[in-house]
C-alpha cells in the first residue's frame, strides 16, 4: 500500500472510540494542573507521605490532600496508610514514562 493510498484511505482503526476518547482524554486530565504535575513528578521519583509532599510543595496540607484525592479518583496514584501517615506513589508505571519523557521533550527545545 502506497503512503497517497494509506492518507486517503486511512485505517478504521485510526479513529477511537468515544468513549475510548473520553478515558484518554480524563487520563491526560491528572496534567492538566500544575500542581498535579509537580506532585506527580515527586511521586514518579518514590513513594511521598502527605506531610512531607506538603512541605516540599510549600501548600498547606488540605490543598494537597484534594489534589491527591483528586488523583486517587482517577486511579492514577496509589496509596496507603501507616498509623497516622497516608504514603502515595504512582499507581502506572506507564505515567512516570509519559510524564518523564514530556519533561525531557519541553526541555530540548
Amino acid at each position: 500500500m502506497s503512503v497517497v493510498t494509506t492518507v486517503l484511505n486511512p485505517p478504521k482503526n485510526a479513529i477511537l472510540k468515544p468513549d475510548d476518547a473520553r478515558a484518554v482524554a480524563r487520563f491526560f486530565q491528572a496534567l492538566a494542573d500544575p500542581t498535579r504535575v509537580r506532585m506527580l513528578k515527586a511521586l514518579a521519583e518514590g513513594e511521598w507521605c502527605v506531610s512531607d509532599l506538603t512541605e516540599a510543595l510549600g501548600m498547606d496540607q488540605p490543598a494537597v490532600s484534594h489534589q491527591l484525592k483528586y488523583l486517587r479518583e482517577m486511579n492514577v496514584v496509589r496509596w496507603k496508610k501507616h498509623g497516622r501517615h497516608v504514603y502515595y506513589t504512582l499507581g502506572d508505571p506507564h505515567l512516570r514514562d509519559i510524564l518523564i519523557s514530556s519533561i525531557a521533550h519541553l526541555e530540548c527545545d
